[in-house]
């Protein structure tokens, strides 16, 4: 077996947990010494916990446990004779990684063009899909063969997040991304200021947090259908090219969306309204009119009254469930199973205005009184297809009507679905709360979402166990993995270089900018799902090692914005922690 030495390669917090490990056959115990990279001295010495067998990575690892050390610098571990790259124990060890995180959604805007001053030089462009002010629904076949007929008028579909390596507009990735972002706000408003994100709106007053999700809230807005139309309230579920383009691809300012339907195989439109674009708008919106109301009322009641409409519209059409349409162009995002929707909006509006209509559909939804995670099945609270973990977080934090006693008891149950992810974290060699199921398309993205949970614990019980969850879920991403790589671009000394990505294909000689710091990889992925997967012959590697940091592998190594939201929640919450923001 190859020797390798996995670490946070960023960096550990002074007073935080703090580990390394190393993957080498046998079960004795190792030595291992900790050396400061300036004066050259060894500053720390002991012994690895036994070799064990981690079943995902198939690695024998030990583990260096140096969480007594409390000196602030620069080091390198070495066990067994292996050296790791150079780390820093710190404070701020996160206070990049949360800005550059959060920095992310501006430089994917749609609709903007993004300035040397706000973007850097690197990463400055020019607007993208200007044209999406006027498109048109799709008309044609979809997978299934079924006919989708257009609609008689245009919707302004201008701006938003590109959704990921593409140049589509998801509304229910929108949702969940827009939600995480408000709730790290929500659940803290002082750490986020206004004026520290390099962003066109720093300095008007408003926090830039609040700033990145309107812009995605806009656009989500104006995917409602009108009043008076087929379907009014509605909102449709996506938007994007009817083909897929090039990776990478120049990033068009003006798009030929093919308004006339001059044929059904080129253009770019909007697709089918869905029960769950609609009740994702309805939650998103009526969380955005609460955190609003105090900086622009206005704003605020527009959101209500659209979260409103959207529910209303979603209790007349239950049933509009997103299928395969067309088949190409963007991602599906197909979700047969609203239940969990309908008590995210619910929960949302009510935790909004207080009214008796919604505090009923929530009381009496099982979503209230069993939290997602908790069965054996499965590999994460939250996902952008399952969000009832949404609504139970937003009862759980924010202060609404509901009784103590009811508060307390969402409390307990946020605390015992941690207490399974620590179970499952203390059971993998890694220290990941993630399980063989979590390795998925986006793995890194549920270890996030994991995380988050455990932070909701810490801060409902003070339990220490539970913050030091979180600490080796980053960790995890940051490099501690069997892959020794650092999942998030810009960081660590083995971090993310080829994503797929349209515009950051990191081709300099081509005049293809490299990606910029702070994205965050989908990770490992037990599924062969790319050619270049194949390619490779993963489906022979153990699950932890379907990795490749190459462009062409879309399953393992693409962006999205609902992966880049936890990062910025529980890179924020950390450095929260420990320099009391």
């Amino acid at each position: 077996m190859t020797q390798t030495l996995a670490i946070n390669q960023i960096g550990y917090f002074v007073s935080g947990v703090k580990t390394g490990v190393l993957a080498k056959a046998g079960a004795q115990e190792l030595s291992w010494t900790l050396t400061d990279v300036t004066t050259k001295t060894k500053v720390a010495s002991g012994k690895t916990s036994p070799g064990t067998v981690d079943a995902i990575s198939g690695d024998t690892v030990h583990v260096a446990d140096f969480s007594s050390f409390d000196r602030e610098g620069s080091y390198v571990l070495e066990i067994d004779s292996v050296l790791s790259s150079p780390f820093t124990i710190g404070r701020e060890v996160l206070a990049s990684l949360a800005k550059d995180a959060l920095h992310y959604f501006y430089l994917t805007r749609s609709g903007i063009e993004l300035k040397p001053e706000f973007a850097g030089t690197s990463w400055a462009r020019p607007a993208g899909h200007l044209s999406d002010a006027e498109i048109t629904a799709y008309e044609g076949p979809d997978a299934q063969g079924r006919l989708w007929k257009t609609y008689d008028y245009k919707i302004n579909g201008l701006g938003g997040w590109y959704d990921a390596g593409d140049y589509g507009k998801y509304v229910v990735n929108g949702g969940i991304a827009v939600w995480t972002l408000q709730n790290a706000y929500e659940r803290n408003p002082a750490a986020f200021q206004d004026g520290a994100q390099a962003i066109p709106e720093a300095g008007n007053g408003i926090p830039d947090i609040l700033d990145e999700a309107r812009w995605e809230t806009n656009f989500l807005l104006n995917m409602q259908i009108p009043s008076g139309k087929p379907l009014e309230g509605m909102a449709f579920h996506k938007l994007h090219d009817r083909k897929w383009s090039g990776v990478p691809a120049e990033l068009p300012t003006h798009f030929d969306n093919n308004n006339e339907h001059q044929g059904a195989d080129w253009g770019r439109f909007v697709f089918e309204p869905t029960t769950a674009a609609t009740l994702n708008l309805a939650a998103t919106a009526a969380q955005a009119a609460r955190l609003w109301k105090k900086w622009d009322p206005a704003f605020a009641d527009r959101c209500v009254k659209a979260a409103k409409t959207a529910w209303e519209a979603a209790r007349a059409h239950p049933d509009l469930l997103a299928g395969n349409v067309p088949g190409a162009g963007g991602g599906n995002y197909d979700d047969l199973n609203v239940a969990d929707e309908f008590y995210r909006a619910a929960a949302e509006l009510y935790a909004t205005t207080g009214e008796k209509l919604f505090l009923d559909f929530v009381t009496t939804s099982p979503y209230f009184h069993s939290f997602p995670g908790l069965e054996a099945a499965a590999s994460s609270s939250m996902s952008w297809a399952d969000t009832a973990a949404l609504g139970s977080i937003t009862l759980a934090v924010v202060k609404t009507g509901l009784p103590q006693g009811e508060v307390n008891r969402l409390h307990a149950q946020i605390v015992a679905t941690a207490d399974r992810y620590l179970e499952i974290l203390a059971g993998q060699g890694y220290r990941v709360p993630a399980e063989a199921s979590a390795y998925v398309w986006g793995s890194t993205s549920l270890v996030l979402n994991n995380a988050v949970i455990l932070a909701l614990a810490y801060d409902f019980t003070n339990k220490a166990a539970y913050r030091d969850g979180v600490i080796h879920a980053l960790d995890y991403l940051l490099g501690m993995n069997a892959n020794l790589k650092c999942f998030v671009t810009g960081y660590g000394s083995n971090p993310v270089l080829h994503p797929h990505h349209r515009i950051w294909g990191n081709d300099p000689d081509a005049g293809v900018p490299p990606p910029p710091p702070g994205l965050v990889a989908g990770g490992p992925n037990a599924n062969i799902q790319d050619p270049e997967m194949e390619a490779a012959q993963l489906k022979v590697a153990p699950i932890a090692k379907r990795y490749l940091d190459t462009i062409g592998s879309y399953a393992t190594n693409e962006v999205a914005i609902n992966w880049n939201a936890p990062l910025v929640w529980v890179s924020h919450w950390l450095d929260q922690q420990y320099n009391q923001r």
